[in-house]
């Protein structure tokens, strides 16, 4: 049976053939490339995602920012923050902040190093098709520049009322991005089964 690929932009089904002499496929309905170029060696896929393990950690366990208000000092982490809004009531909130911020990029994180490290070994790691069909799905979920974003804005307006100093965990959070940002650009589905093939040859 003939493979094939989908397009990322408009879901045309086309087959698989042999790459033009350009190197690139598009899409035959709105010309966007159906595969781009894969260059990244395994063995950067694998220093990003461990940078990124050590970005996650110091993210969780130094304060976000520190408020200074009428003389007292108050900071929070990460999950600090999930913990406060469960505090205030608002559950579902602190379960979405939770799972998005905290979860989802460290099963996206730990799922990349199962299946890499045997991989670059030419190993096998046991259930590796059923990790990356989660880890697919564990990508949707990571919102890390989302509350970023929201985290920014509130700090703005935090300003105007206490004196806001960024901690550690702020810039780890910021780095985290763009390394989950790399990371999903390295190991893009199409370059995981490539790996994946070339160990068992």
């Amino acid at each position: 049976m003939p493979s094939v690929i989908v397009c990322p932009a408009c879901d045309l089904a086309h087959r698989f053939t042999a790459a033009p002499s350009s190197g690139r496929r598009q899409c035959v309905r709105c010309r966007a490339p159906l595969q781009r170029r894969e260059n990244a060696s395994i063995d950067t896929a694998i220093a990003v995602a461990m940078c990124a393990v050590v970005l996650l950690v110091l993210s969780n366990a130094y304060p976000l920012v520190t408020m200074q208000v009428n003389g007292s000092f108050r900071d929070t982490t990460l999950i600090g923050a999930a913990l406060g809004f469960y505090a205030q009531g608002f559950k579902s909130l602190a379960a979405l902040v939770f799972m998005t911020t905290v979860v989802a990029p460290l099963l996206q994180i730990v799922a990349l190093l199962y299946v890499l490290i045997p991989v670059r070994q030419r190993r096998r790691a046991f259930g590796e098709i059923t990790v990356l069909r989660l880890l697919m799905r564990v990508r949707t979920w990571n919102f890390m520049e989302v509350f970023m974003l929201g985290a920014i804005v509130a700090l703005v307006r935090l300003s105007n009322f206490a004196h806001i100093a960024p901690g550690i965990a702020l810039w780890s959070c910021v780095l985290l991005m763009i390394c989950l940002s790399a990371l999903s650009g390295i190991t893009s589905p199409e370059q995981l089964w490539r790996w994946v093939e070339r160990s068992r040859e």
